[in-house]
């Protein structure tokens, strides 16, 4: 009896783990960021849609085994781009696994080691992770012998019902997901359903249409593009990279982004608000000049911040003590 008991209550937890996104498409939110699962009726193969942070692939495994047991593992993994957040655990499923991970072939060079990706701009405000984005790892992994690109067709390997969408600005082979036949868009992070640039919002979730996360675009006429490209779609369902999945009434909110992106997303002023970085086939060509002495700036505030509110907290918890 104790076995069994057991056993219903590791199954509730782990469906504590998971969100249902749309028929054939799951979510998995750890910490910070979301990872999908998304099943090809036609093959009855599932495909893993970016892969979180390094942490995420214990809890991704755990769901895998409730949600498609005995196929366990996918056919593939597809990155929406390769920042640290989206592909902490990509090396370790795909050895694990011993499967290819598809991305588009401008984000090869930051996915082989080649090149770091322009680096994150504390300067755009919104929140603390905006301010502490100096710290987020930039440099390139290394998917060499595991990486495969994407065909240049719009098909996706392993998912015979959505195509790709290339949408760069926040990375430079950014894609989203989409599938026609019922409207379900999976954004990564062309635009996002959350602030994510504040630490309230990411805790509480707040639902809200947003612009990219500000801290890591790096050219902001290519997001404006990419956002429009995705609310012409007129989809039915989004699920971003980050924040909770929205669908009727409130992608009506996705339009006004479209139609006034510059007052709504575009921050006042940063590195690559006016000044964009290039990238090419093989990584960074030119990063705009940044004033190092605002940047010493920044980082000394925002780590006296910090300071200031674990002192704070310490406080509060020597009062209750």
């Amino acid at each position: 009896m104790k076995n069994k008991q057991t056993h219903v209550i590791i199954r509730q937890r782990i469906r504590k783990e998971w969100f249902y996104v749309a028929p054939g498409v799951w979510g998995i939110r750890d910490k910070v960021v979301n990872v999908y699962l998304v099943h090809d009726p036609s093959s009855n193969h599932w495909v893993l849609v970016d892969t979180g942070l390094f942490s995420t692939a214990a809890k991704i495994k755990r769901v895998a085994e409730q949600l498609f047991w005995p196929q366990v593992a996918p056919s593939a993994i597809v990155l929406t781009h390769g920042h640290f957040d989206h592909v902490g655990s990509a090396r370790k499923l795909s050895d694990e696994w011993d499967i290819p991970v598809y991305a588009h072939y401008l984000e090869a060079p930051y996915l082989t080691g080649r090149s770091a990706y322009p680096p994150p701009d504390s300067s755009v405000g919104g929140g603390l992770f905006s301010w502490l984005s100096f710290l987020y790892p930039r440099q390139a992994l290394d998917l060499e012998g595991r990486l495969l690109l994407l065909p240049e067709n719009g098909k996706i390997p392993g998912l015979n019902e959505w195509k790709y969408i290339h949408t760069p600005g926040h990375a430079p082979g950014h894609i989203s997901l989409y599938r026609e036949r019922d409207g379900v868009l999976l954004a990564g992070d062309a635009f996002v359903t959350t602030r994510q640039e504040s630490l309230i919002s990411v805790i509480t979730q707040e639902k809200i249409i947003s612009g990219p996360p500000k801290y890591f675009t790096y050219d902001w006429l290519a997001a404006e593009r990419s956002v429009k490209t995705l609310a012409g779609l007129r989809p039915s369902m989004v699920a971003s990279g980050h924040g909770r999945p929205m669908g009727g009434n409130d992608l009506e909110a996705l339009h006004s982004l479209a139609e006034n992106f510059k007052e709504q997303a575009v921050p006042s002023s940063g590195r690559y608000v006016d000044d964009p970085a290039v990238t090419g086939i093989s990584g960074v060509e030119y990063l705009p000049v940044v004033d190092n002495r605002k940047l010493v700036l920044k980082v000394a505030a925002t780590l006296a911040v910090i300071g200031v509110g674990i002192f704070l907290l310490n406080r509060v918890k020597k009062s209750l003590e």
